[in-house]
Formats: structure tokens, C-alpha cells, sequence
């Protein structure tokens, strides 16, 4: 057996800014390139002394050595049922004669694998995201015996995780189709928001301009907001009908510069709150019952009477125009 590798994050290059898809494929990559050389190595280990309990969990856990990473490794047969115990990194665990076959990390194991890498699931003891890395084992003639097994929780691997991009085009979101079922026979109920709806923007593009919020969702039914402060991210704050009335709610705030990383501009704030009440008002059967605005990412949220959502980059909300979204929310 080979000297313990290193599997710290510097194994791993970080990546720039990419898409969620993009990055979990990624980190995928990374992951097998970590794993497929000594699993391989231990497979041809493990071929002379094949069926052997004792001899497999001893060698296990001398793998184990150079998979820091790894909770636990165990053999199967070609049937996927398992043939030595769990091997952790603290002894052995009960698992032998257990019946692998139907577990999501078999499902797409072929008599053609060599190696895989199986898609992120929920493990059955600690119900917790896992992946499991397969490594086929041959005998000297080249015939499939079965295979080593290496056990992760997502938690413990040493990725060098960069946070993906959030994209920037439109996004449409069916909502409940039993309310979509039923929207041709409501109407509009005036809210106290609704009544007071130039001084609540007001008071709203008050605070995201000169107050430190970045990012506020407005309930137009229910005649409130939350809002999310620069100074105090982590925390939302919860505004009623009473206190978005109140211009003297700004005295509460600290003042603050407009943030450089903002990708909204700040004439563009109040563009598209006005944008909200015309889309409040625009209809009797469909209306926007709720809009929010982050000024950070530039990315505007609408949910209507349909039960539809809408996420839209805010240059292209403030261009579309009265008919567009009656044409849209009545499809």
C-alpha cells in the first residue's frame, strides 16, 4: 500500500464564478480525480484475497489511509450484496451480508463499469446528503468479482467550494393549479396598502436609497413588507401596514451611501416600484399580489393572482408594459 496522498484543498484549483449546474459538475470532476487512482490501486489489492472476510477488513482499512475523506469503505459481491464490514476510520461497523442492490448508487452500475461516482442522495442511517464512489475488482483473468465501495458524507469532502452565480435571465414558476383554477372567479380585494400605495413606496424607495436596504419584499394583499439591511444582512426585519405609512420609520435607519456593488441604479428604484402598483392595479381578476427587488443581484420577483411567479433582471421589468403582462399572467 502507498503512502497516504494529501487531500487537502490545495489538491483543487478554485473555480471562478459559474452557474449551480455548472459547478456541481465541477466539483464532481474533482472529487473523481481525487478518488479514482487509490480506489483502483486497492482494487488490485483486494483481487488475491477475494471471499476472505478478515483479510478484506484488514486491507480496508489500510486503504482507508489514503482517504482521509472516506467514512467508510466495504466490498461487495457481484450481486451487490457485501462481503467484509464497514471499515471506518475508528474500526469496524456492522454492515456484512447486507444487500446493496437496491440502494441509489447501484442503479446505474453496468457489468461495463470500471469506476463511478454516484449522484448525491439521502443516506439511510444518518439521513444525511451522501455520495458513494464505486471501484469494479478483477480477478487475474480480467473477470468482474464485485466491487469496493467508498462512503462520503457531501459535508466532510475537502472541495474548494466557490458559490455558484445566481443567473440573470427570466424565470417563470407555475404556482398551485387549484388556484390557477379558480382565479377567473375572484377579484381584486382593496388592501390598506392598496388605499396608501404612493405613500408605502415612498417610504420604501426612501429606505433602499438612502438607508441601507438591498433587498425588500412587498405583500401587497396582506399590507406588509420585509426587508433585508446592508449593515445587518442576516436578519430581516418585518414592516406592517403601520410603519410603511410612517415616514418617520426612516429615522430608524442609519443613513447610508448607496452601495457601488448595486447592480439596480439608483434611478432605476423607484422605476420599478411604481412598475409593482401598475401591475397591482392592472386587472380586477389578475394582479401582482406580491414584488420584490434585490438592488445587489438586479433580479426582480413577482407573484400574481394566478399563483404565477416571475423572476426578471429589473432593465428588462421596467421596459415591459401594461398589455405584455395582462397577455401573460391571463395564459
Amino acid at each position: 500500500m502507498r503512502h497516504h496522498e494529501n487531500m487537502d484543498n490545495a489538491d483543487i484549483v478554485p473555480l471562478a464564478k459559474e452557474t449551480l449546474q455548472e459547478s456541481i459538475k465541477h466539483q464532481r470532476e474533482a472529487l473523481a480525480r481525487i478518488l479514482r487512482e487509490p480506489l483502483q490501486r486497492l482494487a488490485a489489492e483486494c483481487a488475491p484475497i477475494w471471499g476472505g472476510r478478515a483479510q478484506l477488513n484488514l486491507l480496508l482499512g489500510e486503504g482507508l489511509k489514503e482517504l482521509p475523506y472516506c467514512k467508510h469503505l466495504y466490498v461487495m459481491d457481484e450481486n451487490a450484496v457485501q462481503i467484509s464490514d464497514n471499515v471506518g476510520h475508528h474500526g469496524l461497523m456492522e454492515g456484512f451480508g447486507r444487500d446493496r442492490s437496491k440502494r441509489p448508487y447501484m442503479s446505474e452500475v453496468s457489468a461495463d463499469t470500471e469506476f463511478f461516482l454516484s449522484d448525491a442522495y439521502i443516506s439511510l442511517r444518518e439521513q444525511r446528503p451522501s455520495l458513494t464512489a464505486i471501484q469494479t475488482v478483477h480477478d487475474a483473468a480480467g473477470t468482474p468479482l464485485g466491487f469496493i465501495c467508498a462512503y462520503f458524507g457531501l459535508r466532510d469532502l475537502p472541495l474548494a467550494r466557490e458559490l455558484y452565480e445566481e443567473p440573470r435571465h427570466w424565470r417563470q414558476i407555475k404556482g398551485d393549479p387549484s388556484i390557477r383554477g379558480t382565479v377567473f372567479h375572484q377579484t381584486r380585494a382593496e388592501s390598506e396598502m392598496d388605499q396608501h400605495i404612493g405613500t408605502v413606496l415612498g417610504v420604501v424607495a426612501e429606505l433602499m436609497l438612502y438607508h441601507g436596504v438591498f433587498h425588500v419584499m412587498l405583500h401587497f394583499s396582506s399590507s406588509r413588507a420585509i426587508v433585508w439591511v446592508k449593515e445587518d444582512p442576516y436578519r430581516y426585519r418585518m414592516l406592517d401596514f403601520d410603519a410603511l405609512i410612517d415616514p418617520n420609520i426612516c429615522l430608524a435607519y442609519p443613513r447610508t451611501h448607496y452601495p457601488e456593488g448595486a447592480l439596480v441604479p439608483t434611478g432605476k428604484v423607484r422605476a420599478v416600484l411604481d412598475a409593482f402598483r401598475t401591475l397591482r392595479f392592472m386587472d380586477e381578476m389578475f394582479y401582482l399580489r406580491s414584488g420584490t427587488l434585490n438592488i445587489f443581484n438586479g433580479l426582480v420577483g413577482l407573484t400574481f393572482s394566478c399563483d404565477g411567479s416571475h423572476y426578471i433582471p429589473f432593465d428588462e421589468f421596467v421596459r415591459k408594459d401594461h398589455d405584455f403582462w395582462i397577455g401573460i399572467t391571463s395564459k
